[in-house]
């Protein structure tokens, strides 16, 4: 697994969205001075859909100071249903190949057990700095029902 922590800078690289548009990290954060990646497990799962509710019911705060992002290995087609089925405003990354996952260190042995996607969020700064990290080993436990008051808290 990568060695990820505060401090850390994040390469750019190309990303599939759920609309089938690639993009960059450095493109989806625009002209805010934040990006929050939000990795999870599966869409349409008890837990990823309390977290991504949660980010939806505080969208309009966390725009005002970042853009924000989640990340699965689901495929596009699921992630269209997910936004439509929950009503998300914001992009998902398929990640089937795990890359993203694993270049933030999202990938390992879970707090559940077993190998898989760590449920872990990361807010980068305008140079893809890791400004904070939740989720992984040594850092706070990602609340799925709260994690927009969480990310909020960091903003």
């Amino acid at each position: 697994m990568v060695e990820i922590a505060v401090g850390s800078i994040i390469e750019d690289q190309k990303v599939l969205l759920h609309d089938d548009n690639i993009t960059t990290l450095k493109n989806l954060l625009g002209d805010k001075n934040f990006l929050v990646v939000y990795f999870y497990p599966r869409d349409n799962t008890p837990g990823c859909t309390k977290e991504a509710c949660s980010i939806r019911d505080n969208f309009d705060d966390i725009k005002k100071k970042a853009n924000i992002v989640g990340v699965s290995s689901d495929s596009a087609k699921s992630h269209v249903k997910f936004i439509n089925k929950y009503s998300l405003p914001f992009s998902l990354i398929s990640d089937s190949g795990l890359n993203l996952t694993k270049t933030f260190g999202a990938y390992g042995k879970k707090r559940t057990g077993g190998m898989g996607l760590i449920r872990s969020t990361f807010v980068l700064d305008k140079d893809l700095k890791i400004q904070s990290i939740f989720g992984l080993k040594g850092f706070p436990k990602v609340t799925t029902n709260a994690h927009a008051d969480e990310i909020l808290n960091v903003l």
